[in-house]
């Protein structure tokens, strides 16, 4: 009986020439969950994550021909926050470093299962586990959470990094998609089309780290916006030959000498206009 009322319904609805609510291709009904394509084929909420990551402050990864060097722009959201109380940075293992950018939970989360993946490794094999397998399980782990309408897409992008003496240094990033690639250089956040604009000026494969952390602090102070965010704190890690391939923050003396080219190549611009 409730069918054929439900039946009767629709035919009284169709008859009076009204038309049934429809999903728009905008969004609009297809947004409601990961599962869902929209007749153009996209997935919105992939989408709306991939938004949180260009909300967050800028992170960027650099590769040269000694090591990889991550510099993230901590946008400083109270005054009464500790100093270094944001942290975008992280070690998985010791030769493997994360640099995450996007909601800082969902990154912190990301970093947790890399850790997981990498001791689950350690522990059946005896050794550390390679950068790109953690890599491909990372990307595997982030698209997992847009397959399913009980679960959200990670908003975040994470950045993997590490170098030894056979590989030499390697880079990776993975999308909020679960999509990973191998890169030189890459950039994302706030400030992802002018920090990339910068790296596209370097050759970065011929710089050494050294020069590679100066390069990193005063690309992040060039693309920081004064205008809508007053403060940041810049954080600089790296892993290097220099490091022994293992994954830290850099020296205090190194991140002086960064910080300061970078504030000089500041005002040398400033003067140019």
């Amino acid at each position: 009986p409730e069918v054929f009322l439900f039946a009767r319904h629709l035919q009284t609805v169709f008859s009076q020439g009204k038309n049934l609510p429809t999903m728009s291709s905008i969004g609009t009904g297809y947004d409601l969950s990961a599962m869902t394509f929209s007749p153009a084929g996209r997935v919105f909420q992939v989408e709306y994550a991939g938004k949180a990551v260009e909300n967050s402050g800028t992170v960027i990864g650099l590769r040269g021909k000694d090591g990889v060097v991550f510099a993230a722009e901590n946008i400083v959201i109270s005054k009464l926050h500790e100093h270094g109380a944001v942290q975008r940075t992280f070690a998985v293992e010791k030769h493997v470093g994360m640099a995450v950018a996007g909601l800082l939970a969902d990154g912190r989360n990301v970093v947790s299962e890399a850790r997981y993946e990498a001791s689950r490794f350690a522990r059946e094999n005896g050794s550390a586990i390679p950068v790109k397998l953690l890599n491909d399980r990372i990307a595997s782990y982030m698209h997992q959470y847009t397959l399913y309408g009980g679960s959200r897409p990670c908003g975040v992008c994470a950045m993997m990094a590490s170098w030894d003496a056979k590989a030499g240094p390697q880079l990776f990033m993975v999308e909020p998609s679960g999509v990973s690639w191998g890169y030189y250089g890459c950039a994302v956040g706030k400030g992802k089309q002018n920090a990339q604009a910068e790296l596209e000026k370097l050759k970065l494969q011929e710089l050494p780290v050294a020069q590679l952390v100066k390069e990193a602090a005063r690309i992040v102070h060039s693309v920081h916006d004064d205008v809508k965010d007053k403060a940041f704190e810049l954080e600089l890690s790296w892993v290097c030959e220099a490091s022994g391939g293992r994954f830290q923050r850099v020296p205090p003396d190194v991140f002086a000498d960064a910080e300061a080219f970078a504030k000089a190549a500041m005002e040398e611009d400033d003067e140019d206009d």
